[in-house]
């Protein structure tokens, strides 16, 4: 008999499931259009204006920057661990909302409600815990095939590095120096910036980037063609060097994504993502070039997502392997 009860248990509990993730997706789909629709109709936020004010990065001010000290929680995500690093979520990356984070990246990226609501409930999901009462550390997000993935523009895969939480310089320089486009029509914030101080743990990470890019013309932008060749290189490097290579097609999708949000949040300018990308760090004055009134939304994200990902050699080139 028990065993009976648990059964039914556990077939009503995936039916409410199903039932309230359809809701969800459907309220999810028809807010989305809305605030693309708004965005069509409504005029860009000012230059200066793009993070709203009384919040962190108001008028290009971002809070003190600290990286990580021992002990600190980061992740494999440049986004989280930037937000960290300035105090806009909790320094050492620990006990941390998804709430929180849905609402800090929304004005620190310029995300729609909608994305960052979809980013940070899929989050939760993957961990087996509530968006609404739910909290994790940083590097929790690190379950291998959650968010963390192969074939990363910043991190060796995680079986050739289990440490995900710091980036490799000499992948940021291989994606760097993959820019074509023309120079920023507003100029870059970090131009040339400094290296870090001999104690920060992204000195080496810095060091090395700057190495690869030394005689590499960094007024440049990366275009999404740009993003889509790396991402091509990337994954033939991975297949060849990984003998544990996997990613699936959901995994793949979230990899363009990530290519995607570099272009509409920094609009590929190399100088700004050198800074973000080695040192995770926003640099002063910065502010997300995509000023849509409404953020950055899921369609929009998708609009430059997929045609990098359906334009990939790598995916027509490879054995089938069907037998």
């Amino acid at each position: 008999m028990g065993l009976i009860i648990t059964t039914l248990r556990r077939f009503v509990r995936g039916i409410a499931s199903s039932i309230v993730q359809f809701g969800y997706t459907v309220f999810l789909i028809l807010w989305d259009i809305s605030l693309v629709l708004i965005n069509a109709i409504t005029c860009n936020r000012k230059v200066g204006k793009v993070t709203p004010k009384g919040h962190p990065g108001a008028g290009g001010v971002w809070p003190e920057y600290i990286p990580p000290q021992p002990g600190d929680s980061r992740s494999s995500c440049p986004a989280l661990n930037a937000m960290a690093n300035h105090g806009i979520i909790a320094r050492d990356g620990r006990n941390i909302s998804f709430r929180e984070v849905s609402a800090k990246a929304r004005t620190t990226f310029n995300f729609s409600p909608s994305l960052a609501l979809f980013m940070t409930r899929a989050l939760s999901q993957i961990l087996d815990r509530s968006y609404l009462t739910g909290t994790f550390d940083l590097s929790d997000a690190d379950v291998h095939d959650g968010i963390e993935h192969d074939a990363s523009f910043t991190r060796p895969d995680s079986h050739l590095q289990p440490d995900q939480s710091m980036p490799e310089g000499q992948l940021v320089a291989s994606l760097l120096k993959c820019a074509t486009g023309r120079p920023p029509r507003i100029h870059a914030t970090s131009f040339d910036p400094p290296l870090p101080p001999d104690d920060s743990p992204y000195y080496g990470v810095a060091a090395q980037a700057a190495k690869g890019l030394a005689d590499f013309d960094k007024n440049r932008t990366l275009t999404p063609r740009d993003f889509g060749r790396r991402l091509d290189a990337r994954r033939r490097e991975c297949r060849r060097d990984n003998g544990q290579y996997s990613i699936d097609f959901k995994h793949k999708l979230i990899n363009s994504a990530n290519a995607s949000q570099l272009s509409h949040v920094f609009g590929g300018v190399v100088p700004d993502l050198y800074t973000f990308l080695t040192e995770e760090r926003l640099p002063e004055g910065w502010e997300p070039r995509d000023r849509h009134q409404m953020g950055i939304t899921i369609v929009a994200l998708n609009v430059t997502a997929l045609p990098i990902e359906f334009g990939l050699k790598e995916e027509v080139d490879k054995p089938l392997n069907l037998v």
